[in-house]
């Protein structure tokens, strides 16, 4: 017994535990239900233009099949997912998407044409200014049933059938019945009109639930009796409820109007729990935290401790003692042994082992090598967030992508318009994105005050520059003990100067390495850059000695931008890094060399998408590490 609806959810979801089927008094939720469920999604994913999440919510729905046999619809769903779904949110509609699909997933395109054609009539509805609900509903029921259609099956019969499915064919009805004397509805509130109206809407299993349990709320304990009676949610605010206060009618305007006082109901809940305390044998419960905020115990059960205390002490502390029960719950999923795990440490064969990597690959392959081996041994890849808002990494992209296509359009000299043209080029890469206020809120104006500073450093920088080469791809070929290993790089930009030496440059909008960290071979991407170009290993560019390692730090704030050296000495942090790498290389080369995860803590790194795979929380916790 019990007046928390989400304790008795709880409840119910765990005796499922022992296949035990139990009847709520309150019901299940119309909209909790499959077919309610389905009602609600189908028309969000029309109103909402078939976004990606709407869009997967119904794709993945257990009623949904399209016309195929259900498992296969399911695995094109999930196809959809990964090859289209991920990333950006995508422009508005299913042609968008299908766009967005790759050409040879072609099975992909027909999916989506073919949820498209089912949804026609029900898509032109809701692109109405008004409509009636009649008509609206018609529509609905229609993709919905088209939806749910296998191949072997008319989806009327899953939508309709069952409690569940009668419980929802008759909500439908009942608005059937009253669309006549509505007025005619915008479409776009369609969605939230469906939630209102099915607020309240229970559905209570005819047969099947436990002859012996049964979860009753206060009302309907009162015309039951049991001889175990377990009280549920004895907490202030909870049992009894919290009355607050009414922000339309005053205790006097209530008075005079008639109304009961708000109090009427606390002393309701106080005659249902002692009509309830009267059983046979009664379990109280209360949890001490809910969402972990400490609670306070009913007044009933501090009531009743009083009184104990007043007939015997003794007694009264025994009110709260630790039941056996919760030692014996404790010990369903408590394992005989605690074993903890070490950290992974693999060792793939050598033929499998990577003999070519990227120089930004290099440090994380110093950092946290087992990153290396989840993603070129394992062929792992991280999946986009879905319908994900730009961040910091698209930032970085727009930046690097905006002055990176300045510098190719203009190698040489400098245009008259300098700025001009650079803001323009911006404006470019960033339309796509400008419709998120953020973007255009903060991203832009941050622009704005990088391209100011970055053509004013070019005018000055320029004078000394005889062609500038953006985004410069380049290549070197260590000898290992197996084999070559190829390190490739893609440089963001390289300045050949006059003086007959290079500058090598790498944009960041974040914080850049110190020259410690440089010089300690923890951030190796500049010098060995460096050392593919001595080697004359970049497309286009001449072997030439290296006199400048820089990173140019593009803020947008005050500073908006600030250029700091990887180090004083380019050609002995060229030999270092280049020394390291074949170590590295050849180190890894022999079979017993495992791939560890943040074998040096300290040097780990900030993060990681790995680090859950790694399992790294749970290890490291056991070696007394932070994280």
């Amino acid at each position: 017994v019990t007046p928390d609806r989400r304790l008795a959810r709880r409840v119910a979801s765990e005796l499922g535990r022992w296949d035990i089927e139990i009847d709520d008094s309150a019901g299940l939720s119309l909209a909790q239900t499959p077919p309610g469920s389905f009602l609600r999604l189908t028309a969000e994913l029309v109103a909402h233009q078939f976004q990606p999440l709407d869009l997967l919510a119904v794709g993945k729905h257990p009623l949904a099949a399209g016309g195929m046999v259900p498992a296969q619809f399911r695995q094109l769903i999930r196809g959809l997912e990964v090859s289209v779904l991920r990333g950006p949110r995508p422009a508005p509609g299913l042609a968008a998407l299908i766009d967005l699909a790759p050409d040879k997933r072609t099975d992909l395109k027909n999916l989506l044409e073919t949820i498209a054609a089912l949804a026609t009539e029900f898509t032109a509805a809701m692109a109405r200014p008004k409509i009636t609900l009649g008509e609206l509903l018609k529509t609905h029921i229609t993709f919905m049933e088209a939806l749910a259609s296998s191949d072997e099956k008319n989806g009327r019969e899953p939508l309709w059938s069952g409690d569940d499915g009668e419980a929802t064919a008759g909500f439908i009805a009942e608005l059937m019945e009253v669309s006549d004397v509505l007025s005619d509805i915008e479409p776009a509130s369609y969605p939230a009109l469906l939630d209102v109206l099915m607020i309240g809407r229970a559905v209570r299993p005819s047969f099947g639930s436990h002859p012996r349990l049964a979860i009753l709320g206060l009302l309907e304990a009162r015309l039951q009796h049991a001889d175990l009676i377990i009280l549920g949610g004895l907490n202030e605010g909870t049992w009894p409820p919290d009355v607050g206060s009414d922000p339309w009618m005053s205790r006097p305007m209530r008075k005079d109007f008639g109304l009961p006082s708000p109090e009427r109901r606390i002393g309701l809940t106080a005659h249902d729990f002692q009509q309830a305390f009267c059983a046979p044998e009664v379990v109280m419960t209360r949890a001490s935290r809910v969402d972990g905020t400490p609670t306070v115990p009913s007044r009933w059960l501090m009531r009743l401790e009083k009184l104990l205390f007043g007939l015997d002490q003794d007694l009264a502390g025994k009110l709260f003692l630790p039941s056996a029960w919760l030692h014996w719950q404790a010990q369903l999923d408590r394992p005989d042994v605690v074993s903890p795990i070490s950290p992974p440490a693999p060792k793939p064969p050598i033929e499998a082992r990577p003999r070519q990597l990227s120089v930004t690959q290099i440090e994380t392959w110093m950092r946290d090598p087992y990153a290396i081996y989840a993603r070129h041994i394992l062929k792992i890849r991280a999946l986009d967030p879905l319908d994900a808002a730009p961040d910091a990494a698209v930032y970085g992209n727009l930046i690097h992508n905006t002055l990176d296509d300045f510098s190719a359009r203009f190698p040489n000299e400098l245009p008259v318009d300098a700025l001009d043209q650079l803001i323009q080029i911006g404006a470019e890469h960033f339309e796509p994105l400008l419709k998120h206020p953020g973007v255009w809120a903060f991203w832009w104006p941050r622009f704005l005050r990088i391209a100011a500073w970055f053509v004013e450093l070019e005018a000055e920088r320029r004078q000394d520059v005889a062609v500038i080469h953006s985004e410069a791809a380049g290549e070197f070929v260590f000898a290992g003990s197996v084999g070559d290993f190829k390190l490739t790089a893609k440089a963001d930009r390289i300045d050949e100067l006059k003086s007959g030496e290079l500058r090598i440059i790498d944009y960041k909008t974040g914080a850049p390495p110190s020259k410690t960290e440089v010089a300690a071979g923890y951030a190796p991407q500049l010098p060995l850059e460096a050392v593919i170009a001595e080697a004359g290993g970049f497309s286009g560019i001449a072997a030439k000695p290296v006199g400048e390692l820089d990173y140019w730090r593009l803020r947008g704030s005050n500073p908006a931008g600030e250029v700091s050296s990887a180090g004083d000495e380019p050609a002995q942090l060229a030999a270092a890094a280049k020394e390291g790498l074949a170590a590295l290389v050849r180190l890894f080369d022999q079979v017993e060399t495992p791939y560890e995860a943040r074998p040096s803590p300290e040097a780990a790194p900030k993060y990681s998408d790995y680090e859950h795979l790694a399992r790294v929380k749970e290890w490291s916790s056991a070696d007394g590490e932070e994280g």
